[in-house]
């Protein structure tokens, strides 16, 4: 993979001034990233609702299944296809993707939500056929960008959302014919962890260096190896397992290898020596919680009893997912709008809330004599954290660029 450092800030900025439209629509953080901090919100408040008997929903889906379903597809989708196609310009050295081309899939990006939630209405076939696009389209055209530059080592990152974009239709078949979707959940959450391994290991380093470089210390974090492309491996083939067979014995055995592994990775990135700056340390807790769920799901594949199934789950879901998508907006967001790269009060209260929201859904599983007033204070937490993304970001991602 090339570079995974974000082209400076006056660059940045020239080529989004290259679009005389609307602000929004120059680069792809822009519209995704004000549609996913949006929809964690939107999502979380009505899961909340439907959680308490508030509400019922015209949904196809069962409520568990739409709420994982919005969270991975919905938001998720939306912060990925933000990163990529502002990374993919970057990588290959092609304009970027803006105009209406741009506001086109950020409509049916957001065609695929309302599809969805209305599916019970307008039947299944329909909004899975709507929702299911998003990711195919999008997939076309991060390929077609990243084969035009002939950057064909980003290739795997292209498939990866392919692979995404196929297991969103398996989910809508599951959760027809079987009411739970548990195992295309799975497979969903697994290729998102898979682009945090494999995007976030490279960024994390990469930034961590680049600020230690500013203070002056000498040394620096290991770059990705040889070591890190056997530990990609590991983690994949534990993955592979943990969708098929949550509670084997070997599902249990490798995935503790490979948590353990992520743990030495991120042991040799020198986190603590830049923990003063909340915009780098946030990349190595979003980096932890991924290596971390490893260790929830292997313990409880091997003590099923003692460690909860939704322990494991949520600690990938909201901490893995959750910190580290909400770090990266937080950080491109700012980059490529040419701001300075420090995180404001605002953010930091964003990414504690998240952190916070991952202790409290964790702990329904601990104590299920507690989960209505946990749940509502994870949901909560959740919804301050990303409410405080839009009050600090919102306003770069729709206005004019600031001052270089």
């Amino acid at each position: 993979m090339t570079n995974l450092e974000h082209m400076s800030p006056r660059a940045s900025a020239t080529a989004s001034r290259a679009w005389r439209g609307p602000t929004v629509l120059g680069r792809g953080f822009r519209p995704f990233f004000l549609a996913a901090g949006v929809w964690a919100i939107v999502g979380m408040a009505l899961w909340l609702a439907i959680f308490n008997d508030a509400i019922q929903i015209p949904t196809a889906f069962s409520a568990v299944d739409w709420h994982a379903h919005e969270m991975i597809f919905g938001y998720g989708g939306a912060v990925v296809a933000g990163f990529l196609l502002t990374a993919i310009p970057t990588w290959t050295r092609r304009p970027p993707l803006a105009g209406m081309s741009l506001a086109a899939l950020t409509a049916l990006w957001a065609a695929g939500r309302i599809a969805v939630f209305c599916s019970a209405a307008t039947g299944r076939p329909a909004g899975a056929a709507i929702d299911v696009s998003f990711l195919v389209v999008f997939a076309a055209v991060a390929a077609r960008e990243v084969v035009a530059g002939g950057d064909w080592r980003n290739l795997k990152i292209v498939g990866l959302v392919l692979a995404l974009a196929l297991v969103n239709f398996a989910f809508h078949l599951e959760d027809a014919r079987y009411g739970l979707a548990s195992f295309s959940i799975r497979a969903a959450l697994a290729i998102m962890v898979l682009l945090i391994l494999l995007i976030g290991g490279r960024v994390t380093p990469s930034f961590t260096g680049n600020w230690l470089a500013k203070a002056g210390a000498s040394r620096r974090p290991i770059p990705f190896g040889r070591a890190d492309g056997g530990v990609m491996a590991l983690s994949g083939l534990s993955l592979v397992l943990w969708v098929a067979a949550p509670e084997g014995a070997a599902t249990g055995a490798l995935a503790l290898c490979a948590g353990a592994a992520n743990l030495w990775r991120l042991s040799r990135w020198r986190g603590l020596a830049a923990g003063r700056d909340p915009l780098v340390l946030v990349l190595h807790a979003g980096f932890f919680f991924a290596a971390a769920g490893f260790l929830a799901v292997g313990a409880h594949a091997l003590w099923p009893s003692e460690d909860p199934y939704a322990a494991g789950l949520h600690v990938w879901a909201i901490g893995a997912v959750g910190v580290m998508t909400l770090a990266m907006m937080t950080r491109v967001t700012l980059g490529h709008s040419g701001r300075a790269l420090a995180a404001s009060r605002g953010a930091q209260l964003a990414y504690l809330c998240v952190i916070t929201a991952l202790v409290a859904r964790v702990a329904i599983a601990l104590l299920p004599d507690f989960a209505l007033p946990l749940m509502d204070a994870a949901a909560a937490a959740w919804i301050v954290a990303f409410a405080a993304f839009l009050i600090v970001y919102a306003p770069i991602l729709i206005g004019q660029e600031g001052r270089i």
